[in-house]
């Protein structure tokens, strides 16, 4: 029996998501990610009247006559959701955790995706998978998606996104649409993202709050690492270590786009202090001119 208060969550999100897929969002998704369009079916001869640009030059290499590649029109989309649940998304200072803002972008995906009728399928991850939802369709499924995304405990304690990576491959057997949604506070993923990649169209989708990149002088702050649980005491008042964090945070970032340029995966990156819908927007708009 899931509690009341969890239904009027879910509930809430479900109507204020909605409302942004149906006056926005969806038009947006359908032209960037349906614009695709085809998919690969299979080669046969060439036959008069057939396109010339659809010929395979390599197979007509190998075989000393003519050979086209035909397509086949994508009539739907998996949309993959794979969901940082680690302990360092469980910070905010704002309105908002990292992990609701988290969830409720996984919530704004997938009804745009069930809008199309495509299937939805659901990763959370930490340092090992903690839930997987095979892709499916239809709005009962989509809400179990939401309640995963906002109510599951994890129980992992670190971050690892090669493994959320390594287990998408194993699980799907076709190309998805995969949204990875995390602070990327993780190492050496870069490989894997690489590999995943190639299968799938990957979109990173980075969560950042502000006190993440700045900190307030207040004086002397206790801190700890939500992944180690290691304390420890800064002054924030310190010119000198408040110059250090910043451009240590700047590098960060720095790193994580030359890291996502390097193997061609799309970000948007989200703060928990700018209303998502804009970075959202923004992205969908540049993609689809990049595409047209």
């Amino acid at each position: 029996m899931i509690p009341r208060e969890v239904l009027k969550n879910i509930r809430r999100i479900q109507i204020t998501t909605s409302r942004m897929v149906t006056d926005v969002f969806a038009g947006q998704y359908q032209s960037v990610f349906k614009g695709k369009g085809m998919e690969f079916d299979e080669v046969r001869e060439y036959q008069p009247g057939d396109e010339i640009r659809s010929i395979d030059w390599n197979v007509t290499a190998r075989t000393g006559r003519p050979y086209i590649k035909k397509f086949v029109e994508e009539r739907e989309l998996t949309v993959m959701l794979i969901l940082d649940m680690s302990p360092s998304c469980s910070f905010g200072t704002v309105k908002k955790l990292k992990s609701q803002l988290a969830a409720e972008i996984c919530s704004v995906l997938a009804f745009s995706a069930i809008r199309n009728n495509d299937k939805v399928g659901f990763l959370g991850f930490t340092d090992k998978v903690e839930k997987f939802i095979p892709p499916r369709k239809g709005l009962r499924h989509v809400l179990r998606v939401v309640r995963e995304a906002l109510y599951l405990k994890p129980q992992g304690r670190g971050t690892d996104i090669s493994v959320a990576l390594e287990y998408l491959n194993k699980v799907t057997t076709r190309k998805t649409v995969t949204f990875i949604i995390s602070d990327f506070y993780a190492p050496n993923f870069k490989k894997m993202l690489a590999v995943a990649n190639k299968r799938h169209d990957i979109v990173a989708i980075t969560i950042t709050d502000p006190r993440e990149l700045e900190l307030p002088s207040i004086g002397i702050l206790q801190l700890e690492d939500p992944e180690t649980g290691r304390d420890f005491l800064v002054d924030s008042s310190d010119e000198q270590f408040a110059r250090e964090y910043a451009a240590n945070a700047l590098a960060r970032i720095k790193e994580r786009k030359t890291l996502f340029n390097s193997v061609k995966v799309d970000s948007i990156d989200v703060r928990t202090d700018i209303p998502y819908a804009k970075s959202l927007f923004a992205f969908f708009r540049s993609r689809e001119r990049r595409m047209h």
